[in-house]
């Protein structure tokens, strides 16, 4: 497990679900492996209980499941819940690309700029981990400039299953057009061109259905049985 310093003023337990949320979606807590609350907890150099509440907040959203007496496990990839998290982000994501079409100074141009040209970069000399975090950052500074700062912190707490999807087509999908997707967001904000941003925006989402046969030919042991 991939383990960060806690940051200053961050509670024992919202460290523990970082870090738990972090090292699922990066597939080092892998779908079906056992966990312990004891073990983690020692990992952290936390207590137990920060890690138990963190622990049943994940239980709720479906990324954990506990098993009184037993233990707690990473539960495997329901792809019914990735699409449940999807419509989250799509809802999001499409209003969002909207306003910035609208209202994106030379700044947050040149922002964009820069991460896509980072992700340029490491599509060419790949780093799986690097690649997911650009990603992440090109989807937040859209909500920093429409100035949705807290839609994204609530967006983001929401969609660890498709979070961890798109970790596995990093690995798994040869070619990588979703990289493509955001120099094609990037264009169509540039013009501030509502309707082609929008039509982006829809095909980047909605990518991870035609990655599925790879993700699932590559990792079929993460997965739930239909």
């Amino acid at each position: 497990m991939q383990i960060s310093e806690r940051r200053p003023n961050e509670s024992g337990r919202d460290y523990a679900m970082r870090i738990l949320k972090d090292n699922i979606i990066n597939l080092e807590l892998e779908p079906g492996m056992a966990i312990s609350d004891r073990d983690l907890a020692a990992q952290m150099g936390l207590s137990r209980t920060p890690v138990r509440e963190a622990l049943l907040d994940l239980a709720k959203v479906k990324i954990v499941e506990i098993y009184p007496q037993r233990g707690s496990v990473i539960a495997k990839i329901d792809y019914s819940l990735a699409e449940e998290a999807q419509f989250v982000r799509y809802v999001l994501e499409v209003a969002v690309v909207e306003l910035v079409c609208s209202c994106v100074d030379d700044s947050g141009i040149q922002a964009l700029e820069e991460n896509v040209g980072l992700q340029e970069f490491y599509l060419a000399h790949p780093q799986p981990a690097k690649m997911l975090e650009l990603d992440n950052q090109f989807h937040r500074l859209l909500f920093q400039i429409a100035g949705k700062n807290q839609a994204y912190e609530m967006m983001n707490s929401l969609t660890i299953h498709f979070d961890r999807i798109r970790r596995m087509a990093v690995l798994a999908v040869k070619e990588q057009k979703w990289m493509e997707d955001h120099r094609q967001i990037l264009e169509a904000v540039k013009k501030g061109d509502v309707r082609l941003a929008r039509q982006c925006m829809d095909r980047h989402l909605n990518r991870f259905h035609v990655d599925e046969a790879a993700i699932r030919q590559q990792y079929p042991q993460y997965f739930i049985d239909r």
